[in-house]
């Protein structure tokens, strides 16, 4: 048989699916990395393949289905924020596992400077099939226009949540308040916050789950600083909290780079973690563990999260359904600082 094939041109994805006794488009899925596929399919599939020593033609694939097999990841941040945040780095080695295994490659659009238009009018050139976003904010009104060109994925919940919407998000009310329980469970009773930008989804979230542990406990809320989600943000607003002259005995801050720069603050005030102040974190990323005291932190799987973001996308691109809303747990990892 492979002979006979190989004599007269290349072998056909029609081909395959007849000697594996299955359809085309169930091929199409293996080839692509599709796991909705069964285990026996796939490798009948994968027999078939390399007994006619088929090869998947990109280009001709491209031209007959107007597929380019690439997909966006459309970041709405400057460049500093995104290389500068291990949120980021491990999101995309996720997409990038599974995309690994299928015939995808990812294209990245750092559209921080962008009102829209450059990166509407990319998506509209069908340059990409599909698109996943990443660190959206209330102002991003453009995605919606992506949205209507292309398929997308969103990380974490879109600002405005529609049925017709598909994302994967991460309990973010949930790690907040689980956060706050923790720092009242030590006893402390003056409960401060630092949280993201308040017109990103996440940031609302985690505020929301630490009000919610408050009042539960039946405690007044404390402090609220805003910290951008950076560094230089957490230091910020670790200076104006000292400003006012009355120090919270905890604080729960919304990421881990925030955490470090209210850290070195507190350092050099003198200020002892946990003994006087105690400070958990959110994120669980490498700079939970690089920080003096270690930070106690809300653990969010991000790496699994981009794995499901790309997945979700796929299965989309395959003409499945997936379902339109993956929620990941966040879990509480205590160390030293709370």
């Amino acid at each position: 048989m492979t002979t006979s094939s190989a004599s007269r041109g290349a072998v056909t994805i029609e081909e395959v699916a007849t000697a594996a006794g299955v359809s085309r488009s169930t091929v199409s899925r293996v080839v692509n990395g599709s796991p909705a596929v069964s285990p026996e399919a796939v490798e009948a599939v994968k027999r078939a393949i390399a007994d006619l020593n088929y090869v998947p033609n990109r280009a001709a694939r491209t031209l007959a289905s107007r597929q380019t097999h690439a997909i966006a990841l459309i970041v709405p941040e400057d460049t500093t924020r995104f290389f500068g945040d291990p949120f980021f780095a491990s999101v995309v080695s996720g997409i990038n596992a599974r995309l690994s295994q299928s015939d995808y490659v990812l294209n990245l659009v750092i559209a921080s400077d962008d009102p829209g238009d450059k990166t509407t009018s990319y998506m509209r050139s069908g340059a990409v099939d599909g698109a996943i976003v990443v660190s959206h904010h209330t102002s991003d009104t453009y995605l919606d226009r992506i949205a209507a060109v292309v398929p997308v994925v969103y990380g974490g919940r879109p600002v405005t949540a529609r049925e017709r919407d598909y994302y994967v998000d991460v309990d973010n009310r949930r790690g907040g308040y689980e956060a706050t329980a923790h720092l009242i469970e030590t006893g402390r009773t003056r409960i401060a916050t630092i949280t993201g930008p308040l017109d990103m989804p996440a940031a609302v979230d985690r505020l929301q789950g630490w009000r919610d542990a408050l009042a539960a406990a039946g405690l007044a809320e404390g402090v609220v600083e805003d910290g951008d989600f950076t560094t230089d943000g957490g230091a910020v607003a670790m200076r104006r909290m000292l400003a006012t002259g009355v120090l919270p005995e905890a604080i729960f801050v919304a990421s881990d780079l925030m955490a470090q720069g209210v850290l070195s603050v507190l350092a050099a005030e003198g200020i002892a973690v946990p003994d006087e102040i105690a400070i958990v974190g959110f994120d669980d990323s490498p700079v939970a563990t690089s920080v003096t005291p270690q930070l106690t932190t809300v653990r969010q799987p991000s790496f699994e999260q981009g794995e499901q973001m790309a997945n979700m996308l796929l299965d989309r691109l395959a003409g499945l359904e997936p379902d339109h809303v993956t929620v990941l747990p966040a879990d509480l990892i205590v160390r030293d600082s709370a």
